[in-house]
C-alpha cells in the first residue's frame, strides 16, 4: 500500500533549533543507535553551527526538518562522512526523528527533499551508513532506491555498519 507522504519542509539549522533537536532527541529509542543517551545541549549547539557552515560552503547541510504547522520534528540532510573509517571522502545522508513522529513517513518526505537538493548541488552519489538493527532507517533507504554496497564493522562499538548507496 503506498499512502501519501506528509508535507515537510527543511531550512538550514538556527541557534534555537539547537534547543529543539536537544529536546526532540531526548529519548532513549530516538538515541539507541547513538550511543544510547541523549547528548547535551552543547552538541547540538556544535552541530548547528557547523551544519551552517557547511551550507554556505557546499549548498547542503542537516537541515531542520518542520511539519506542516512549522513545528521542529527532527533533521535530514547530506554531510561529508565524519569518520577515518567507512566510507571516507563521500557525501552521506541521514536523518534523525523525534520519537512522537515515527511512523508517519516524514523521514522519506524529507530525505526525499535531501535527494533534490544534493543532485541540484552536483552531488554525483550519496551514502547512508545505517546501523544492521536499525530496521527503521533500513527500510528507509529502500524507500529511496538505495542498495546495500558494503559492510563495517564500527571500531569503538564493534557494531555491524550497511552502506547503502545511490547514484544520482
Amino acid at each position: 500500500m503506498n499512502r501519501a507522504l506528509p508535507a515537510v519542509r527543511l531550512r538550514v539549522p538556527t541557534d534555537e533549533d539547537a534547543v529543539a533537536w536537544h529536546r526532540v532527541f531526548d529519548h532513549p529509542e530516538v538515541m539507541e543507535f547513538y550511543g544510547g543517551r541523549s547528548a547535551g545541549l552543547s552538541v547540538y549547539e556544535e552541530l548547528t553551527a557547523r551544519q551552517r557552515r557547511h551550507d554556505a560552503e557546499r549548498g547542503f547541510c542537516l537541515w531542520t526538518v518542520l511539519d506542516d504547522t512549522g513545528r521542529v520534528i527532527g533533521f535530514t540532510g547530506a554531510q561529508p562522512w565524519p569518520q577515518d573509517w567507512g566510507p571516507r571522502g563521500e557525501i552521506e545522508i541521514g536523518w534523525r526523528l523525534g520519537r512522537e513522529h515515527w511512523g508517519r513517513g516524514y523521514v522519506t518526505a524529507a530525505a526525499r527533499l535531501t535527494l533534490e537538493r544534493v543532485r541540484a548541488a552536483g552531488v554525483p552519489g550519496v551514502v547512508a551508513m545505517v546501523d544492521s538493527g536499525n530496521t527503521r532507517s533500513i527500510a528507509v533507504t529502500r524507500r529511496l532506491g538505495m542498495n546495500l554496497a558494503e559492510v563495517f564493522t564500527t571500531p569503538v562499538s564493534q557494531r555491524e555498519a550497511h552502506c547503502y548507496r545511490l547514484a544520482l
